[in-house]
Order: C-alpha cells, then structure tokens, then sequence
C-alpha cells in the first residue's frame, strides 16, 4: 500500500504528503499484516515522508522545543547581538580565550562501544562495502536485527571519574575543555528536555556533560561543549538502503530522517550542498543547541562544518545571536563559536581548522583541532598515538601564528583514558610548566618564526609537515619581551637567530637573554648576521626550547 501511494507521486498522481505520512508512520502495523517487514529499505520514500515521520515522532517535546525557540527570540531582542551579519561583525574573541592557546577536545559517547573504524561507525556500519558494515555483521550480526541503538545499554560509563579527567587536563596545561555533548549519531551526552534518547534516560544514567563541567571548573579551567547535531539530519541515511532498524518508524525519533546525503563536490564550499533539511529540523537544532547554552553556560560552542549548509544558516544566525547575548548574562565577555570552512563570516566568530595548520599569521584569533590518536577521533582498539613532540611542536607553531590548539582525546566507553593518551597529556604538561610563560597570554611578533621547515597549510595536513631542526624558531610576544622558542634541541656552544640580526629592520635591540628552565643570564651577540647566544654547558628539558629576550624599550 505505501508502495503503491510513493509509486503514485512519481507518477504525478494526487496522493498527498500527509497520506503518505500517514501510511508510512503506521508502516509497522501495515507491514505486520502484509508480511512486509517494518526494517525493509524505504530509500525510495520522498525525502518530505521521512521528515514528516521523525517529526511525528519527535512532536512529545514540541511544547518544550517552542519554550527554548521563544525564550531564543526573547534574549535575540534584548541585544546588542541581532542575529544578522553586520551585527555579528562586531563580535571579539574574548582575552580569556586568547591567552588560553591550549584546550582539550573529547570525543566519547555509544560510538566507544564497538570501538572499531572511527566515531562514525554508526553511519559506516550501515554501508555496503565498507569495512565496519562487514566488521558489524560478522561481530553483531545483520544490521536488522542488531542496530545501533542497540550498542546503547553496553554504554555505562562504569568508571568515568569527572574529577580525575579534569584533574589530568589541568595538569596537561589545557586552559578549556570540550567535550562532545551530541555527535552526528543523535545520542544526547547531556540531560536533554528534548529527547528520550539520552545519557540520563538511557545508558549510563548519567548527566555526563554536566558532571564533567562541574570537575572542570573546579579545577579553575573554562568549559565549552561541542554539537555536531546538525549533521544527524542525513548521518543514517545509509541505513535506508539496506534491511536495518533505521527504516523502522518506531526509532525515527532516534535515527533521525536519515535523509540522502547529497555531497558537495570536494573542496567546493557547503554553498553546493543540496541535502533536504525542512524548517522542523532547522528548529529542532537550534532549540538543542541553545538548550545547551542555557543548562550549562558554556565558554565556547564548537560546531562541525555543516552549520554552513544553506538552508542552515538562517538558525545560525539566530543562534549566534542569541548565544553572545546570553553569554554577556553570565559574565562581561562574549563566549566562543568555533566554526569551520565557509560557514560563518571572518569577524563573527572563530575560524576552527581540523587536523590542519596556517602558513602565516591570520590577523582573527583562529585554533586547530586535532586528536592524539591518528586513525579515530574516538576511542577505537589498535590505534596509534602522536608523540609529545608533535603536539608541542604543533601547539607552538600554531600560537606564532595568533592560534589555539584544541587536542582531542578518545576515552574507552567505560570513561577510563588509554595511558598512552595520559603519558602524551603529562608530557606536555611538564614542558608548559617550564616553558608556559612563552605560550599563554602571548601574541604574534611581526612574523611567526624563521626556518628551513614550513607547514604543510590547511585542513587535514598537520601530520604532513617535516620533522623540525634546531634552525627552526617561532616567535611570540608578551609585553616587552619576546619569546625565541627553537624546535629542535640546541647543541655546541651557541645558537643562531638571523631575524634578530642587528641590521635587520624592525629588529629588536636585545637588552638580555635567558632560557626558561635555565637558571641565570645568558651571554649573547647582536651581529650582522643575527644574535648569537651562548649556551650553557647544560640544558635541562626537552621537545623545545624557549628563550625569553627582554628588548630594551624603543627610543633608549
């Protein structure tokens, strides 16, 4: 009968959307009595059925939904944000934020539980072909009869201890902490007043996002939360194409529409994403989003690339608009959005590049996020881990640049951290003890450093740079000093740094030398050729090595 009514529209026979609604919803009572199973694809439905059908399924929170979308228009009103780009302009990154330069990003919800591919293995075990949908059947079997939703009782989250995660990221050195509170799965970390399907109401039984962001604030760090809900309007759309649980009505409210994902050509802008996205989910989004903001407070809201889709973007608006001015109720600054691509406009908010690095110095406070793990950004069995080295050579070159390095951790879905993950975390805490002075609270110098190595620029290029030498430098600044910080370890008597030549325009005329961790003055020769500093016969530390040069005022 459902078969019959889609086969009538393509035709451009009058059979309405809410018929065809009306005989999908009730698919599992018809499919019984047909013999159908409520599972088989509906791949071919009108993308305006399926919407309608997780509309229907969702509409037990409409009056909560309409509550938050009011009291969004209502704080949008009482200014100074509109929710329009010339107003959003205006926007400045917060100091806090500036002089932070080091955060923690998490990537932890039911995806831990396989633990297989990466943290879309919820899409990816619903493809054909693909190595988690061969993986899944085999280890689970057939994606009808065990789906996703079905990893979620096997999430509990039995040892997650909040204060010893925030613990370990204070000592770290992160300065802010985010974890994911939805990922494109629709699986809520937080106490939603939106959904059923959540970490409170299922699982772990646990306000997870709001337990963690009482630790971390305890520890004296700033607290954001990152959604990437947005992108669960096609992430089961797979799902549609094969016999699974994504087809059955009695999960749309979970699964979400699970819409076709219809891609833009790579590296065009998401100007040419042509996915349906109805108004319904367009709210939907900005009332979670927003709920977010309003049950946490938090610093800085991290978004995923697809708040840029076009018919996303009015919410965006909205929503910018209403966060900032929420924010200013909770403190005398602005908060953070972190956006990334072509989604929000240069001044609005902050530029967010994922796995990826600049060649220059980007005149707006920008970050990078990427992960200590290589292979996923969630927990998965036999990953491999990036070396102290790398995060701190990463984290410097990328604060020369006027940025902030957001790293990711994947906890297991018990909330216990791999050790390797803690031993890279210790490590770079150790180096900021001594050498912190020279990335937190600085800015560029005029330019980000000098050497033979240069980054490999753009998103998903920061394992492609080389390794660096003892002739590559960075620069910061902090008020009257400057910070020399040498990637590679200094050796024989002395080291080198050709910007600071004493002919140089713009030089700096050195007044002293010092090298953090290093007790006492450091001998040194402005020349021709640069400044010449002499080393101590000893130098304690490793990875980098920081040199504070205090320049004597200009016109002295």
């Amino acid at each position: 009968m459902i078969s019959l009514a889609i086969a009538a529209v393509s035709r451009g026979m009058a059979v309405s959307t809410l018929t065809l609604v009306a005989l999908a919803s009730s698919c599992s009572a018809l499919c019984a009595q047909a013999g159908v199973s409520p599972t088989a694809p509906t791949a071919s439905q009108p993308p305006e059925v399926i919407d309608r059908i997780w509309q229907k399924a969702s509409s037990k929170y409409d009056h909560e939904r309409g509550q938050i979308l009011s009291l969004v228009d209502q704080t949008i009103d009482a200014g100074p944000y509109r929710a329009d780009w010339e107003s959003l302009q205006k926007y400045e990154a917060p100091a806090w934020y500036r002089d932070a330069k080091f955060g923690i990003f998490i990537h932890w919800g039911v995806y831990s539980v396989p633990a297989f591919g990466s943290e879309w293995y919820p899409r990816d075990m619903y493809r054909q072909g693909s190595p988690e949908y061969a993986h899944h059947i085999a280890a689970y079997g057939p994606q009808d009869k065990f789906g996703y939703k079905d990893f979620i009782p096997l999430f509990k989250a039995e040892h997650f201890d909040p204060a010893a995660w925030a613990h370990l990221f204070a000592e770290s050195g992160a300065k802010y902490v985010v974890p994911v509170a939805e990922h494109h799965d629709g699986f809520a970390m937080y106490d939603s007043s939106l959904s059923d399907w959540t970490a409170v109401k299922m699982g772990p039984h646990r306000d997870l996002i709001g337990d963690l962001a009482k630790a971390v604030r305890a520890e004296g760090l700033h607290f954001g939360v990152s959604s990437h809900r947005v992108e669960h309007n096609f992430f089961l759309g797979v799902g549609r194409a094969i016999p699974s649980d994504v087809n059955d009505p009695r999960y749309a409210a979970f699964y979400g529409p699970a819409h076709n994902w219809l891609e833009n050509l790579s590296p065009t802008p998401l100007s040419n994403d042509f996915t349906f996205v109805s108004s319904a989910w367009r709210d939907d989004w900005l009332a979670r989003a927003s709920e977010l903001v309003e049950k946490y407070h938090p610093d800085i809201m991290y978004f995923d690339w697809w708040i840029g889709q076009p018919s996303v973007r009015p919410a965006l608006t909205r929503f910018a608009a209403f966060y900032y001015n929420a924010s200013l109720k909770y403190g005398d600054q602005s908060g953070v959005i972190n956006y990334k691509d072509y989604a929000m406009q240069d001044h609005s908010a902050v530029l967010d590049l994922e796995r990826g690095q600049l060649g220059e110095i980007r005149p707006f406070p920008w970050q990078t996020d990427t992960s200590i793990s290589n292979k996923s950004w969630g927990y998965i069995e036999h990953d491999t881990f990036k070396s102290p080295q790398f995060v701190i050579d990463q984290l410097v070159d990328i604060v020369s640049k006027n940025g902030n390095l957001l790293m990711n951790i994947g906890p297991r879905s018990d909330g216990t951290i791999p050790v390797e993950v803690q031993q890279v975390l210790h490590e770079v805490g150790a180096w900021l003890k001594i050498n912190g002075e020279s990335i937190y609270g600085t800015r560029p110098w005029k330019t980000y450093g000098e050497g033979p190595t240069k980054v490999a620029s753009g998103s998903f290029h920061d394992t492609d740079t080389a390794v660096y030498t003892a002739e590559d430098f960075r620069f910061t600044t902090k008020g009257n000093t400057l910070y020399a910080i040498e990637l590679g370890k200094p050796s024989g008597k002395e080291t080198v740094i050709r910007s600071f030549s004493s002919d140089a325009e713009g030089a700096p005329k050195v007044d002293s030398v010092t090298l953090l961790g290093v007790d006492g003055m450091l001998k040194f020769h402005q020349q021709p050729d640069g400044l010449h500093i002499e080393l101590p016969t000893e130098i304690r530390g490793k990875y980098a090595y920081a040199f504070r040069i205090l320049r004597i005022p200009a016109g002295q």
